[in-house]
């Protein structure tokens, strides 16, 4: 597998010039390690002669389901503690009774349990996390499990909430000791940040209370409710931190350090578990768009501007992390990067 350098540079630097996102950091690499890796743009356009670098940190938004759930839930697995076909009424007692109590973890996981669609936890629950808890646990099901895939935001948040009850821990003090320091993932963190790395940060969306741009805090509304750690966003992170864990994803077996999660879990989670139903969806992981079966390409995304891709068969990862909701919540011009981004890492 090859890949294209000088046009993934150019791709990029468009991107800056046209105003997608103030700046960028990518890297592309496999089980060895980072092969290639570069930097665009500026980290705020407040301060036009602060370069974007390496050590950017960015507001991970929904790479936290992968890089706190979806590592915790596989730790979880692996060790025996959670069956993922078990209605989670058979062994949580906060849903016994309740709707969500005949859903399973794998159709939270490929995002068939039915649950609802849109988070509005402050709406309908308040402010109260212990309030917000019970409300989700206990909330109708938005349709019958196993009916069709809807991505939402709610799975990962109930998976979290199924994590800390079952490791009897924090959610980010259970990805920290069973991913995140096994792994030397030292520059990843739930926020809100201490000022140090703030300072550090890429930039996200106006927040439109203080009239300054979000550094340091979470941009997902949800995450920032609850303290700033939940299942559904939170985290930041660095480029190197997920060349580790991507790296370790192609090769666990090999790897001198062992995270929570291993082999057995990282290929369940990148193969279709939804059958016939459409868009076809691993564990978390789904397949990247416009990639066929036989190139085994497999992508998360975060709302801010992150994204990373993991190829198996092919050998290879790859990052890409922009803030591009510094500008704007359009999708679209983001998007085609993406995807050309994808299309010159895995060639």
């Amino acid at each position: 597998m090859t890949y294209d350098r000088d046009r993934i540079e150019a791709l990029l630097d468009e991107g800056v010039r046209d105003k997608v996102y103030p700046g960028a950091v990518w890297a592309l690499g496999d089980a060895t390690g980072i092969l290639a890796q570069g930097t665009t743009g500026i980290l705020d356009p407040d301060e036009p002669d602060v370069p974007m670098r390496t050590d950017t940190v960015f507001d991970a938004a929904s790479l936290t389901k992968i890089l706190a759930v979806w590592s915790s839930i596989g730790a979880l697995w692996e060790h025996g503690t959670l069956d993922l076909d078990q209605p989670l009424a058979s062994f949580w007692q906060e849903v016994t009774g309740h709707p969500l109590g005949s859903v399973t973890a794998r159709q939270l996981l490929t995002h068939t349990a039915g649950v609802p669609l849109r988070a509005q936890l402050k709406n309908l629950y308040g402010t109260n996390p212990d309030d917000i808890r019970r409300g989700v646990l206990h909330e109708p099901l938005h349709r019958s499990p196993g009916e069709a895939v809807e991505y939402t935001d709610r799975a990962a948040l109930i998976l979290g909430y199924l994590a800390e009850h079952l490791a009897d821990q924090p959610l980010d003090q259970l990805a920290t000791a069973r991913t995140w320091h096994p792994l030397g993932m030292t520059g990843t963190r739930f926020g809100p940040l201490p000022a140090g790395l703030a300072a550090r940060c890429a930039p996200t969306e106006l927040d439109q209370n203080t009239d300054t741009h979000l550094k340091g805090v979470a941009h997902d509304f949800s995450a920032r409710l609850l303290g700033g750690v939940c299942g559904i966003a939170g985290v930041f992170t660095v480029l190197d931190d997920l060349a580790t864990f991507l790296r370790y994803m192609l090769g666990p077996a090999a790897s001198h350090v062992r995270a929570g999660f291993g082999s057995e879990w990282i290929t369940r989670s990148l193969t279709i578990e939804t059958g016939e139903l459409q868009p076809a969806r691993g564990l978390f992981w789904h397949p990247a768009p416009g990639t066929t079966t036989e190139e085994d390409v497999w992508v998360h995304y975060g709302f801010t501007g992150t994204g990373m891709w993991i190829s198996p068969t092919g050998g290879r990862w790859a990052v890409l992390l922009t803030n591009k909701l510094y500008y704007t919540r359009d999708r679209a011009p983001l998007t085609d990067i993406r995807n050309g981004f994808r299309e010159l890492a895995f060639r």
